[in-house]
């Protein structure tokens, strides 16, 4: 039997906030290494290095990846959707800024929200909550009408960022309503990462990418934060939140994702940010402040 998750503490709230300013910062470092790696291999080796780490942190920790607890399919499952979700994440970039790449990847909380409310008993969502779904998509759309407005040729990685959101809510909704809900967290990330070590360089060479042009310093240090920082440090204590806190208000700090990934954008690629981009954001984010305030 699943153990009860129970509410935010201050523990959760301080990892979650040093979560969120790390995924913030990922899209900078894809998109400043993309002349030396392409994009969808740079995801590839990201998950083939994560991989690689866990497992050594699961021999020094004792923890059994491969016996028999009936995770196996939804582990599979929940894998391939993750793999998924970095196609699209990566291959996006290449059509999008990494500020816009952030807010509409982060539109995942509010995704979350509904698919806990329809497949997890005791995460429904309230009226105060829908309204902050309904806010959320309203900021969707204006961020995708800034894109139009301003004649930019961002939408095809808009639409990716819109697709790896979907991919990334499913991930979630899939190991609170599996046995996944039960599993270690070292074990749930093995899954994800396991299936994408090698989904995503088949991916790559179906894309007719041209994988690794040369291995710069800065393409080294670029796959290093994306490898051992976010695919393994942060999924892993974001998997052992899912395991021991309530998924819904998890994403309680969440907003600030998408925040930290406008600001670095502009900070670090001067990408532009117009006004009515910057209005949307702020309504994805009071959107997910409302879906996941406590009842």
């Amino acid at each position: 039997m699943a153990q009860p998750r129970k509410a935010l503490d201050a523990h959760a709230f301080a990892v979650m906030l040093l979560l969120t300013a790390l995924w913030g910062f990922q899209q900078v470092t894809v998109k400043v290494a993309a002349a030396d790696v392409s994009l969808v291999m740079q995801a590839a080796l990201r998950s083939v290095l994560a991989c690689a780490l866990l497992l050594v942190w699961a021999q020094v920790r004792g923890t059994a990846l491969f016996g028999r607890d009936g995770t196996l399919w939804a582990g599979l499952a929940a894998g391939a959707l993750f793999a998924g979700e970095f196609v699209f994440i990566y291959a996006g970039l290449g059509h999008t800024n990494a500020s816009r790449m952030s807010v509409f990847v982060y539109l995942t909380p509010a995704l979350t929200a509904l698919g806990l409310h329809y497949f997890v008993p005791g995460e429904r969502l309230v009226a105060r909550q829908w309204a902050g779904v309904a806010l959320a998509f309203a900021g969707l759309a204006l961020a995708f009408a800034d894109g139009f407005s301003a004649g930019k040729a961002t939408l095809a990685g808009d639409l990716c960022g819109l697709a790896a959101a979907v991919l990334w809510a499913s991930t979630t909704v899939l190991i609170r309503a599996t046995a996944l809900s039960s599993a270690s967290a070292t074990k749930t990330l093995f899954y994800q990462l396991g299936v994408s070590a090698i989904a995503l360089p088949i991916a790559s060479w179906a894309l007719g990418e041209s994988g690794i042009v040369a291995l710069t310093p800065l393409a080294i240090a670029s796959l290093a934060y994306q490898g051992v920082i976010v695919a393994f440090a942060t999924y892993l204590a974001w998997f052992w939140l899912l395991t021991r806190y309530l998924a819904a208000p998890l994403s309680v700090l969440s907003f600030l994702t998408p925040m930290f990934g406008v600001l670095c954008g502009v900070v670090f690629l001067s990408e532009p940010l117009s006004g009515t981009f910057a209005f949307a954001a702020l309504l994805v984010a009071a959107g997910i402040v409302l879906v996941n305030l406590r009842r």
